[in-house]
């Protein structure tokens, strides 16, 4: 559980378009096997530490005749960022993908200080 010490509560959130590979016979649309993207994403506001970060497929284009196949998660959450990976595998054929994340934390206070 994630304990959040101060008042100053920040939620952010978006969407990020992670591939259209339908268009240009991409990896996701024409590969096989194992396959990933990833998405380097800003907060659009530092946070004082890392926030808790959900993200959820808000679309996917998937062809008809093949197993629909995904995982999508977070890694290398920091008080500024984080990146979005999505991956699939097998004979999954994926067109495009987007992702809508949240992101809550504490922000910075104006009586904090650092000592160096």
């Amino acid at each position: 559980m994630k304990k959040l010490r101060n008042h100053l509560i920040g939620i952010d959130s978006g969407e990020e378009a992670m591939f259209e590979d339908f268009r240009d016979g991409g990896p996701m649309w024409s590969g096989e096997g194992p396959r990933e993207a990833r998405r380097e994403v800003r907060f659009s506001e530092s946070y004082r530490a890392p926030p808790s970060v959900q993200v959820a497929l808000t679309m996917w284009d998937i062809a008809a005749g093949a197993n629909a196949r995904a995982d999508v998660g977070v890694e290398a959450v920091t008080p500024e960022g984080f990146t979005i990976v999505f991956r699939t595998w097998g004979d999954s054929r994926i067109a495009r993908v987007r992702v809508g994340w949240q992101a809550i934390g504490e922000l910075r206070y104006s009586d904090d200080w650092e000592v160096d």
